[in-house]
């Protein structure tokens, strides 16, 4: 499978599952990663759990959402155009205290790990990550937003 047909699979994948209506939608989760095919496969990932989502490319898009939504879980990628993720959870800690944090990174280290960790995300997830790590961690977090 071509890069463009996983693309467009992945895109009517993301529109079949967003016309379900269930129980959970009320639950918003922020994607900020720059790579845009793993945004689209999170919102896959997410929607068929019953997800709201959405995805923003930089710090400085997710500071300005966050200024306005308060989502309840937040996927967090560490190497981000105009900074690192790490960095960014204290902030948005301080000012979303309840959001859950699920730090996902190709930077992959114990060092990263635990740093991740230290400034308040609560699930570290290397890259390549599968479906199931990504369902158990969000099954986690849905069991205590509920």
């Amino acid at each position: 499978m071509s890069r463009q047909d996983w693309q467009i699979n992945c895109l009517n994948q993301v529109k079949d599952c967003s016309v379900e209506k269930h129980l959970d939608q009320d639950i918003e989760v922020l994607i900020v990663e720059d790579e845009i095919d793993i945004c689209f496969l999170l919102t896959g990932i997410l929607r068929k759990k019953n997800l709201q989502t959405t995805f923003v490319n930089s710090i400085h898009e997710a500071q300005d959402l966050l200024a306005i939504q308060h989502p309840s879980i937040l996927f967090l990628d560490n190497n981000l155009p105009d900074g690192y993720g790490v960095d960014f959870i204290y902030q948005i800690k301080n000012s979303h205290p309840l959001i859950w944090i699920i730090m996902i990174t190709a930077d992959d280290t114990i060092a990263n790990k635990n740093k991740a960790l230290k400034a308040g995300a609560d699930f570290f997830i290397g890259k390549p990550f599968t479906i199931d790590t990504i369902n158990k961690a969000i099954d986690t977090v849905m069991a205590d937003v509920h």
